[in-house]
């Protein structure tokens, strides 16, 4: 349409919500339908917090408050990161926005020029780029291969720094492939980065809590110090503490960073959520037990999906650090025709066939910058992911 902006016309709607939709459509009609397209916990919002909301509401906290979060939930953001990553913050460095996905964006519009570079590693989350693309910036891409674990290395980083470089956005446990970098290979980056006085750290911590095994999460300005004045660290409560719907995200990092992004949440959503706030600060401050039960769950979960995906001819699929996200190739499935007819090209072929002929929605891999992939996510139940992996093991095996 001849009024719509130029800008919008540079980016695409999320892939992940059209696929996650595509599902939900198909279940209304009738069909059998496995969703594994969603990145959100299927367990509810633990008990204490959803009684701290209520009582916000009988309480009459339902005002506006101040623009970037209530002094309560600052306090509490600033505790956590002293508690957890041994970060020290003031309530004046912390900014509290309505999700994670708005915190990230008001601070690349506070700060991107046109011909502002950001490196971004892929595989990536589906909205990095376009956000970027949005804020006038200028995305650039650093793979990272299932042969290095999808992460990326200090030399990769180096080469993809220019003079236009601004930002670096760093995901660990990653999204799509719950990669976690380890203490060695994060200080490897840090060490590049502070060659680089001009490039600021957007470091993306959403599934901090989420990790397996004897591996240990470690953020940008807790490896290095001498990034603290120019990391933005990024977190919220939706995927550690089941509160997707809630839609609080927080970030710290300097002072006039925060201030800028305050000033772009002024003129546009203004405060978060009353009531989600005051949810939010029990969720910090509260008992902590949800998060070592769901971490059981999904480690049992990914273990019975990697197993499962690695019985299927032409996959292969690594076992992630962390996230509730695997991110298995098939570069042995490319050029076969499914049962159905369809030939598969590439990724997205493969999970349009996959869905249109046993009903297992996943995401393709393109939609990530790095392909020929999927993403599966396996927060649903152990009933729901034995059944789709059955099916698409089948499928797999229907090939030729």
């Amino acid at each position: 349409m001849a009024f719509l902006s130029d800008t919008l016309a540079r980016v695409k709607p999320s892939p992940t919500i059209a696929v996650t939709n595509k599902a939900r459509e198909l279940k209304e009609a009738g069909r059998d339908v496995i969703g594994l397209g969603a990145g959100e916990p299927d367990f509810d919002t633990p008990e204490n917090i959803k009684a701290a909301a209520i009582a916000a509401i009988t309480s009459g906290k339902t005002k506006y408050t101040a623009v970037d979060g209530i002094p309560e939930l600052k306090a509490a953001i600033c505790a956590k990161f002293a508690r957890e990553n041994g970060l020290s913050y003031k309530p004046s460095q912390v900014t509290v926005g309505s999700g994670g996905k708005q915190v990230l964006y008001n601070a690349l519009v506070a700060t991107l020029n046109p011909g502002d570079e950001v490196i971004i590693p892929a595989p990536y989350w589906v909205s990095y780029p376009d956000m970027v693309l949005l804020a006038g910036g200028t995305p650039v891409f650093v793979e990272g291969p299932m042969q290095t674990g999808y992460k990326i290395t200090g030399e990769q980083l180096e080469a993809a720094i220019t003079p236009k470089t601004k930002w670096f956005i760093f995901n660990s446990p990653s999204n799509p492939s719950g990669a976690g970098y380890s203490a060695a290979e994060l200080k490897e980056l840090t060490d590049v980065l502070m060659r680089h006085p001009q490039v600021w750290v957007m470091s993306d911590d959403m599934y901090e809590h989420l990790v397996f095994g004897d591996f240990e999460f470690v953020t940008p300005a807790q490896i290095e110090p001498g990034l603290y004045d120019r990391t933005l660290t990024c977190n919220g409560v939706s995927k550690a503490y089941a509160m997707t719907g809630w839609r609080i995200g927080y970030a710290a990092g300097p002072e006039a960073l925060i201030k800028a992004i305050g000033k772009v949440q002024s003129q546009s959503t203004s405060n978060p959520c009353s009531v989600s706030q005051y949810a939010a600060v029990e969720a910090l401050n509260g008992p902590q037990d949800y998060i070592r039960d769901s971490r059981v769950a999904f480690e049992r979960r990914r273990d019975l999906v990697v197993a499962a995906l690695n019985t299927c001819p032409g996959i292969t699929c690594p076992v992630p650090e962390g996230a509730f996200y695997v991110y298995p190739s098939i570069a042995g499935c490319i050029g076969k025709t499914s049962a159905g007819g369809t030939v598969i090209s590439d990724d997205e072929a493969f999970a349009s066939a996959l869905l249109d002929e046993t009903g297992v929605a996943v995401v393709f891999g393109a939609a990530f910058g790095l392909s020929p992939n999927f993403r599966i996510s396996y927060a649903t139940s152990d009933a729901a992911l034995t059944e789709a992996c059955a099916r698409i093991k089948t499928f797999c095996e229907g090939l030729n």
